[in-house]
């Protein structure tokens, strides 16, 4: 099978399920316990935190670990807004977020909070012009994803975040996607949080991280809560930490190269897939993209019958983000783009990663030409 889906999870790395295996036997104690056992497990707790902390380049004292992307979106979400919901009542997101914010957002409209969803360009992307029309002096906070789960495409984070905080909103970014693959300085960018996930970068699942600065007022969700400083009950996870913390910094350290050799497999995929005889449509921004995310969409072809066609074959690929998988509605992102609910359809997504090969770009490419023809054979093409 050729694994064409690592925007949805990723292999665990040999060197992440080692370090896994090693701390689970060594350092199994709990972190909060006093004796010696949970004190060396503390340590390393400690150490994890402060070099996920150096990838990010920001304070180690912001670093609280989660279950994952999803849990770290949410309790950021949720402990910033109570914390400043004394400023108003209004919040700022977009229509093409994560489904773990996006119904978050729905959740607090139904609290009696005003949202507002951003619109996006033709390219998936998000002008900073429509970020200002939407700031009132009742605006709480704004959370908008560093870059797409499906089609790819980068917001002008820095950009927002600079206006954002000239208006002393609160900005959320869920970098799940974007971390390791592109270079991410909380001391540089006007970001107030973010959330990263594991499993994304050849680490466990189960595992996450939120960075809140810590100069910002943050609200514990369950009062009395001891672990990761009052930020989230349950007992730490250490063995999943260091194992994620590994895995991040071997990503990070290789990004540049791999990055590149993953846009080249991309390229090569888009050159291949013009000699089609139906035509395919790269969805995204054509140069503020993540690589290792190539969104499609082939006329007159549901993306679910590709997807199943390619599973028969031996491609694994999606029809958009795994969060949203079984559902009937078209991808919201693709409605935000403006198509109709049957075009919207026909996306697919095919996401790269560290064991992606030429010659499984080559098998793709030709097995995706034979589904088309295939498929127009049936029709009487």
């Amino acid at each position: 099978m050729i694994y064409l889906d690592y925007a949805a999870t990723t292999p665990m790395s040999e060197e992440s399920l080692d370090i896994f295996n090693q701390v689970s036997k060594s350092f199994f104690g709990n972190p909060n316990s006093m004796h010696d056992v949970g004190s060396r497990a503390s340590r390393l707790l400690d150490t994890s935190r402060k070099e996920l902390a150096a990838l990010l380049d920001c304070p180690h004292q912001g670093i609280y670990f989660t279950s994952g992307g999803s849990e770290s979106n949410i309790l950021a979400l949720s402990s910033l807004i109570d914390a400043h919901n004394g400023k108003g009542n209004h919040l700022i997101t977009t229509i093409s977020e994560h489904s773990s914010v996006y119904h978050f957002f729905k959740k607090m409209e139904n609290a009696g909070f005003d949202v507002t969803y951003l619109p996006l360009d033709e390219h998936g992307q998000v002008q900073l012009d429509s970020v200002r029309k939407a700031i009132r002096k009742t605006t709480i906070l704004a959370s908008i994803q560093y870059g797409n789960s499906e089609i790819g495409t980068i917001h002008p984070i820095e950009s927002i975040g600079t206006l954002l905080h000239q208006h002393q909103i609160l900005f959320h970014c869920d970098a799940v996607q974007a971390f390791g693959k592109v270079p991410i300085s909380l001391t540089t960018l006007k970001i107030d949080s973010l959330s990263i996930s594991s499993h994304k970068l050849y680490g466990p699942k189960g595992v996450g991280a939120v960075y809140i600065n810590p100069e910002v007022k943050w609200q514990a969700q369950i009062t009395n809560t001891t672990h990761e400083m009052g930020f989230r009950p349950g007992t730490v996870n250490v063995p999943g930490i260091a194992a994620f913390v590994t895995s991040a910094i071997a990503v990070c350290n290789d990004r540049i190269k791999e990055q590149g050799r993953i846009d080249s497999l991309r390229s090569a995929l888009m050159n291949e897939l013009k000699q089609a005889t139906v035509k395919s449509h790269i969805e995204g921004h054509p140069t503020d993209y993540l690589p290792h995310i190539l969104g499609l969409r082939i006329d007159g072809m549901e993306g679910q019958y590709v997807m199943l066609e390619g599973n028969r074959y031996g491609i694994a690929i999606s029809t958009g983000s795994a969060c949203q998988v079984g559902k009937q509605e078209p991808s919201r992102t693709m409605k935000a783009l403006g198509y109709s609910d049957s075009s919207a359809k026909q996306f697919i997504r095919l996401s790269f990663g560290k064991h992606t090969t030429t010659e499984d770009i080559g098998k793709t490419a030709e097995t995706l030409r034979y589904i088309i023809n295939k498929f127009l054979q049936s029709k009487g093409g």
